[in-house]
């Protein structure tokens, strides 16, 4: 199987089963550094590149035309969240963007949220982007 065919199934099998469901992750250093790992495996395994080759990712991903996987799943958050703010109010994703939980959050360092890493609130202000501070 030539190169090309093998990239057109990655896209539609190995990428789709990648970024199933991320528009709701809030990912993790760690997370990234793990998906930037399993496409740069599967890409010097299609080139028939080792690691002894010392190839760097960005030339491996020139090579194959491939953008990184963690920027794709930004993208796509992002596009969600604009679908998201362009529902009515009654649609059950936009309550749950809008929702603000009564209470504190526990002790320790606050859990990464969704909603902080799309950057929704300003720095201690509550506005969100649509400008409707909830």
């Amino acid at each position: 199987m030539n190169k090309e065919t093998k990239l057109k199934i990655r896209n539609v099998t190995a990428k789709a089963a990648l970024k199933f469901g991320s528009e709701a992750w809030a990912l993790k250093k760690r997370e990234e550094q793990l998906l930037e790992a399993a496409q740069m495996k599967f890409f010097r395994h299609l080139l028939g590149i080792t690691k002894l080759d010392k190839e760097k990712n960005q030339c491996i991903r020139g090579k194959t035309g491939a953008q990184n996987t963690v920027k794709e799943i930004k993208q796509y958050q992002e596009k969600w969240l604009q679908d998201v703010q362009r529902m009515d109010t009654n649609r059950l994703p936009k309550q749950a963007l809008q929702y603000k939980p009564i209470g504190r959050r526990d002790i320790g360092r606050p859990k990464k949220r969704w909603r902080d890493q799309l950057h929704l609130e300003d720095q201690g202000t509550g506005n969100t982007p649509n400008g409707s501070g909830t």
